[in-house]
């Protein structure tokens, strides 16, 4: 959509973000050390989420093999899924920490980073933690029920904090409707109330799920039904989550 956030209103915020901090950091860690900078494709395809695997509870091993693309009329070598050594059920958690490549989770750790410890300042250190984890498991169901139902291909794995963090934006349009987050469009940062910021990228996650439940929730490696699914998750959880008070209005101030 060309709308990058770089900062938000953080003036009110009273509690130091330990735990999005640290969710960054395992992120980046998993990223560099586990997956090799996106090169470890053995570890890759052994703890990313697999539909199959989550709807039999049996792990799937395959072999590599050569796919032919009809509407490209291009051939490509499919990556074989390995054998994942923990119960798979426990891959819908280890797969919130992995990415596809750098692009994908810089721009996952800026959406975390903006507006992660908004929302950790809201909610409390640990009841951050859980509503975070359990955003991200419940998007990752919400991709694997949108593959059986739409006859998509059960083994295509998937992976990513994506569905975590629209659950965090689920939870800060609620709490944050009003707060002023600076987005940069094209050459030109544009100051905007997170409703609209959120409520565009939300729209667009949106229609590009609605525009492939006719061939699967994933197309261009990019999971719409995990994000509708982490910010609907978002949406209805964060109330529960939310004991400490959050201001009804929030100044725009240099303190980003």
């Amino acid at each position: 959509m060309g709308m990058i956030p770089i900062a938000d209103d953080n003036s009110d915020r009273t509690l130091v973000p330990y735990v999005n901090y640290l969710l960054i950091a395992a992120n980046i860690l998993v990223f560099v050390l586990f997956q090799g900078m996106g090169t470890n494709d053995r570890f890759t395809y052994a703890f990313s989420t697999v539909p199959k695997e989550i709807v039999t509870g049996r792990d799937v091993v395959t072999s590599p093999r050569t796919v032919h693309d009809p509407v490209s009329g291009e051939s490509f070598q499919e990556p074989a899924l390995r054998h994942t050594p923990v119960p798979v059920y426990l891959t819908l958690l280890f797969s919130m920490f992995m990415h596809g490549g750098i692009a994908h989770i810089a721009g996952n750790m800026l959406y975390l980073w903006i507006f992660g410890d908004n929302l950790e300042n809201a909610l409390g250190h640990l009841r951050y933690l859980v509503f975070y984890l359990l955003c991200g498991i419940l998007a990752s169901l919400a991709h694997v029920f949108v593959t059986v139902a739409t006859h998509g291909n059960t083994l295509v794995p998937s992976l990513g904090a994506s569905g975590a963090i629209s659950g965090v934006l689920g939870g800060y349009i609620l709490l944050y409707p009003s707060r002023r987050v600076r987005m940069l469009m094209g050459w030109y940062a544009v100051d905007t109330p997170a409703w609209v910021s959120i409520g565009v990228w939300f729209l667009f996650q949106l229609a590009a799920g609605l525009g492939m439940l006719g061939g699967g929730s994933q197309a261009g490696g990019v999971a719409y039904a995990a994000h509708v699914g982490g910010f609907v998750a978002g949406l209805v959880l964060v109330k529960m989550f939310a004991t400490r008070r959050t201001p009804a209005r929030a100044r725009w101030s240099a303190s980003y």
